[in-house]
């Protein structure tokens, strides 16, 4: 086993879980099992293979910014509720 049950009770301890008898066993075997595929990866030749962080090479998908005139002060005040000719008015929170 990769893992055993006073590991797990640890590992759920730390993330503030508290699990009953049959979760811990069931994790336990769970968590195990994942831990032995993981295991078959080392397995691998992974020599001369360059590290990725995603399985298809993928580009950033946002524009390119842009400069554009900002909305006047007017026209952004002139549908707010209540305003002080230069600023917004809200109610205070605190």
């Amino acid at each position: 086993m990769k893992i055993n049950r006073k590991e797990v009770e640890h590992v759920a301890h730390l993330a503030r879980l508290t699990l009953g008898e049959e979760e811990l066993e069931k994790l336990t075997g769970q968590l195990d099992t994942i831990l032995r595929y993981v295991d078959k990866l080392d397995a691998l030749d992974t020599a001369g293979i360059e590290p990725t962080t995603h399985a298809f090479s993928i580009r950033n998908a946002f524009r390119e910014d842009s400069i554009h005139a900002s909305l006047p002060q007017e026209d952004s005040l002139r549908n707010c509720a209540k305003s002080d000719g230069e600023t917004f008015v809200v109610p205070r929170i605190i």
